[in-house]
């Protein structure tokens, strides 16, 4: 796959709440939204207050969300979404045959072996290229492949670009 060149920017948060336009106060909580954009086969981040989420807000093609905490401005930028967050976005993305998408869990995918919840077990040769084989490590590991995953066959500037964006979406940046 060739140079990112912006294909896959997955929009940081904007501060508001996409339901009332209310700004939202670091150390707040708020929900994190992330959505398909079919014509772009990637993903947006929306933030909702809770009371407009309690009130049925949701966004139009809404594939997960998570609740989180606005951070202070000046703050260490640090992961607000839990390993499980993770886990179940690796798990929705599991039929996305998009580009944009399969590059979005691959890195997804980098993330969790190198916070070492996953093991790679194996590789296999396919049709579409290379398939990853990974476990779960620990106790929740039952020794069996639970997860594979195509290679997209990134640049190494990609995965920085797409972990760095990762980054920002699962961490609310403001």
């Amino acid at each position: 796959m060739a140079s990112v060149d912006g294909k896959y920017q997955v929009a940081r948060s904007t501060g508001r709440c996409e339901e009332t336009g209310e700004i939202l106060k670091p150390g707040s909580p708020c929900i994190a939204a992330l959505c398909d954009e079919p014509e772009e086969g990637g993903f947006c981040r929306l933030d909702y207050s809770p009371e407009a989420w309690e009130g049925g807000a949701r966004p139009d093609g809404l594939f997960s969300f998570w609740r989180t905490t606005v951070p202070e401005p000046n703050a260490k930028k640090r992961l607000l979404v839990d390993d499980e967050v993770l886990l179940d976005l690796l798990d929705r993305l599991a039929d996305a045959d998009e580009p944009r998408k399969l590059a979005f869990r691959f890195v997804i995918t980098l993330v969790l072996l190198r916070k070492r919840l996953l093991k790679f077990d194996r590789r296999e040769e396919v049709a579409e290229g290379i398939r990853w084989h990974l476990s779960r490590r620990g106790p929740a590991g039952d020794g069996e492949s639970n997860w594979t995953v195509l290679d997209p066959s990134l640049e190494d500037d990609d995965i920085v670009d797409l972990h760095e964006q990762l980054g920002e979406v699962l961490q609310g940046d403001l």
